[in-house]
């Protein structure tokens, strides 16, 4: 392996303290050094930022200039892996990871098409649909409102590219939809049971290496606060099935289903990128973290050949709590 040591940068690093310290312990499992680099639109109010090791303010994803300035950085601080963490900026650096890659650095990204699909809730389930998977009854909010009586009340709005919880709401009926929308809505069957996030590492050639479950026993803000990991042949079906519906998936992804008194498994929710609830994962033997590492070092290569896909513990249990950094 190379010697020198890999710099990997995470972008919107915000609270991600946890997600820093698994590509640490990774690094160390694989006998690597490292230097951890975070940007954030204020870095100077981010935990993971004072966190790592080197820190720089970007502007927001959706500025012109963002990509421009994040391949500069990366240029002039030889980067070798960003680590983006929120969906808004998947897309943008979908499009530029060429660019990203012919300066030496690899972005932990899926394909445009794969983020397109994702980060558009109703076609993720139309997607999802057309390849077996199992997915709540969607529809747009002017097909509800045309055909009432055809659905089950109460019923789920949300918005379709909405994410950390942000506007959703539960109808009782019809009436309570609203006239007007500030954004694309959609309304979901509502769904009744324990609900699971199933943390995924899919390889270069689209196959899924590692699935994990862990039910969600507390949220908070949209992300797990108390979760514990557990094994499911049903969830490692459907995991297999949503990978082979998305095209040009790559790396670490979660999806997210609440398993229905009535209907079984439901998926309503992928996330092409690092969730925050993966920290769980990794503690329970998910090895993303080094599997992205050795692709650095050895591309080509999918895993260690004592790498196992079911390599990883059930029962394991998160119990977060807040931290501080004072300066």
């Amino acid at each position: 392996m190379n010697a020198r040591p890999l710099s990997i940068l995470f972008t919107s690093a915000g609270r991600r303290v946890e997600l820093i310290e698994c590509f640490a312990r990774a690094g160390r499992q694989l006998g690597r050094g490292m230097t951890t680099h975070a940007c954030d639109l204020y870095p100077d109010l981010s935990a993971a930022c004072h966190y790592a090791d080197h820190s720089a303010r970007v502007p927001r994803c959706d500025a012109p200039e963002y990509v421009d300035i994040l391949l500069d950085y990366c240029t002039q601080y030889d980067i070798d892996l960003l680590i983006p963490t929120i969906d808004p900026e998947l897309y943008p650096l979908a499009f530029a990871k060429e660019r990203f890659a012919a300066a030496g650095t690899k972005v932990h990204v899926s394909e445009p098409e794969t983020i397109e699909i994702v980060r558009d809730k109703a076609r993720t389930i139309e997607v999802l649909q057309r390849g077996g998977v199992p997915v709540p009854r969607t529809g747009k909010v002017r097909e509800v409102k045309r055909t009432p009586h055809d659905w089950e009340w109460p019923a789920f709005i949300k918005p379709s590219g909405g994410s950390a919880s942000r506007g959703i709401a539960v109808l009782e009926d019809a009436n309570a939809i609203a006239e007007h929308y500030d954004e694309p809505m959609i309304v979901q069957q509502l769904l009744d049971g324990d609900e699971y996030t199933v943390n995924i590492f899919v390889d270069e050639q689209g196959k899924l290496r590692t699935a994990i479950p862990h039910k969600r026993l507390s949220v908070r803000a949209g992300e797990v606060e108390k979760g514990i990991t557990v094994r499911r042949a049903d969830i490692q079906e459907i995991a297999e099935k949503l990978v082979d519906a998305l095209p040009g998936g790559e790396g670490a992804m979660c999806f997210q289903l609440i398993d229905d008194k009535r209907h079984g498994p439901r998926v309503f929710e992928i996330n092409a990128r690092f969730g925050g609830g993966y920290p769980l994962a990794d503690k329970a033997g998910g090895r993303f973290a080094e599997r992205l590492l050795v692709g650095i070092d050895q591309p080509g290569l999918a895993e260690p050949p004592s790498w196992q896909e079911s390599d990883w513990k059930e029962g394991v249990t998160m119990l977060r709590y807040d931290a501080a950094v004072f300066l």
